[in-house]
């Protein structure tokens, strides 16, 4: 007597075709009329009617990868492990892996990755379009040192960060909000009073407002190696707005892999590029980054106001985001685009130097460099480890006013700047400043991605 079966199991590759009614209906009258047909008998009739179903696989080796750092010493094993997932797909066409590479959903922290015409919403990250901005001011590095409380009051006054954090209807307002997509497009359209309440807000975690002052060690438009200067530097990205867009076509990802391919893990799902779902989220990721870029452009204006100055030169990038060449989209999670001669803004952590860099258009890296320091703890295992005695030495040792920092979001959490800057120097990128924390304002508990 033969095995018993579902018709509808066996046909579970056929399911997303228009005609699978029709597929289900006939398999089904088939088997009737042969009870004691083998499953594998029943799929041979089937493939013989209506053709076999091929799915793309993971591959078996991986696409190039090019670490830029040591395994174990300065990268952790599972986020190499993490690329190298992401080096298996079967559009992945090469990838690296920055200095301050760390663990993250599907594709790490840090790494970088060139699909031939496939675009991955995990791989842009939650945090869309998240973002660092310079603004170097015309204040005196002396006159800012003696009113620092007030440039910090200043600071305060116009920042809001995390979870519900708004301003009141009517005093943020941007052009961004015009932008014809918040209607054109499906998903943002549901969104759109929720970014307009968040406009000019920031993230909370890692996200942060910082007065900096700069050491320049090269030349930059009027201020010459050795001269000082004060800037406001934030990070941020496109808030609940960016969260939500990701969160959705993640899981439409998620859903269209399911279809086209077999083994792909979770996380590592694609849209095509050629596919309208592909273009749907390309069109809401790019106005994601109109959206954050408008948030940081509405914090360093407004304080420019609070605090009676004005901004000289205005620096910015963007770090989780994909950009399309030919038919490649390279995405950056956690990287800073570093094309020969593009400014570059790599983050220190809260107690600890920034750098303003100038790109050096390394290929092996796809034109890459750091996004920041980079976690050596997970937030959970930087809480447990967290000395409050010694975070608090560290900031009145270098004299820095603090805000709203976490025990996870501590310089104890990260790696050594110093560090991950010497394994690019000079490889990916040139330092142009070393930029020293004055103010530091933090956004508290985490809320929308890395």
């Amino acid at each position: 007597m033969a095995k018993k079966f579902k018709t509808h199991t066996l046909l579970q590759d056929y399911r997303h075709l228009s005609n699978f009614g029709e597929i289900a209906q006939t398999t089904a009258a088939w088997v009737k009329e042969h009870p004691h047909a083998a499953a594998h008998e029943v799929m041979q009739w089937v493939h013989t009617t209506y053709g076999a179903q091929e799915f793309l696989k993971m591959q078996k080796s991986a696409a190039p990868l090019e670490l830029f750092g040591a395994v174990g010493d300065h990268i952790p094993a599972n986020a190499v492990d993490q690329m190298y997932t992401v080096m298996r797909l079967p559009m992945a066409t090469r990838g690296a892996l920055m200095p301050d590479a760390h663990l993250g959903y599907a594709m790490p922290i840090g790494g970088v990755a060139a699909l031939e015409g496939a675009i991955s919403p995990s791989f842009v990250g939650y945090d869309i379009s998240c973002m660092v901005q310079l603004t170097i001011l015309d204040v005196d590095v002396a006159a800012f040192e003696k009113e620092r409380r007030h440039f910090a009051h200043s600071l305060r006054h116009v920042t809001s960060f995390g979870m519900g954090a708004d301003f009141a209807k009517g005093q943020r307002e941007h052009a961004v909000m015009d932008e014809a997509d918040w209607s054109q497009l499906q998903v943002p359209a549901k969104l759109k009073s929720l970014a307009q309440q968040q406009l000019g807000s920031s993230g909370g975690g890692n996200h942060f407002a910082d007065l900096v002052v700069l050491e320049m060690l090269g030349d930059l438009e009027g201020l010459k190696a050795g001269a000082q200067a004060v800037g406001l530097l934030t990070h941020s990205g496109s808030r609940g707005a960016g969260h939500k867009i990701a969160t959705h076509y993640v899981q439409v990802a998620a859903q269209h892999t399911k279809l086209v391919a077999k083994g792909v893990p979770k996380g590592y799902e694609w849209l095509p590029l050629d596919h309208e779902l592909g273009q749907q989220y390309l069109a809401a990721m790019q106005l994601m980054g109109k959206y954050a870029k408008a948030n940081h452009d509405l914090i360093h204006d407004h304080f420019c106001r609070a605090a009676g100055t004005h901004g000289l030169q205005r620096i910015w990038n963007r770090h989780n985001y994909a950009w399309v060449q030919g038919n490649e989209v390279i995405h950056r999670k956690g990287a800073t685009p570093a094309e020969m001669g593009q400014l570059g803004l790599i983050p220190g952590s809260s107690g600890t130097a920034s750098y303003l860099v100038r790109g050096l258009g390394n290929k092996a890296s796809l034109h890459s460099s750091s996004h920041g320091a980079g976690r050596w703890h997970s937030r959970s295992e930087a809480k447990r480890q967290h000395s409050e005695a010694r975070f608090q030495q560290h900031m009145n040792a270098q004299d820095i006013l603090h805000f709203g920092l976490e025990p996870d979001e501590t310089f104890l959490a990260y790696k050594d700047i110093e560090m991950v800057m010497g394994l690019q120097t000079g490889l990916l990128v040139e330092p142009l400043a070393r930029m020293t924390p004055r103010v530091v304002i933090m956004g508290g508990k985490a809320d929308d991605g890395d």
